[in-house]
């Protein structure tokens, strides 16, 4: 992962413990589960559920204004 072993990781957590401080780490670790779960969720849709794209779109939209 990245090349950081364990004592690398154990340094991290130790500095983000002392920024943010225990209470803080549950809401930051659920913050980014959400994120990550939205980022996965946004990349698993069918191509039915994403827009369409819209450059014909101003392209009519230009040839209406003309």
């Amino acid at each position: 992962m990245f090349g950081l072993g364990m004592p690398e990781l154990l340094i991290i957590l130790v500095i983000i413990l002392i920024i943010f401080g225990a209470g803080k780490l549950p809401e930051i670790g659920r913050g980014l589960g959400k994120g990550i779960k939205n980022f996965k969720q946004a990349t698993n849709e069918s191509p039915e559920e994403i827009p369409p794209d819209t450059s014909e779109n101003e392209k009519k939209i230009e040839k209406l204004d003309d």
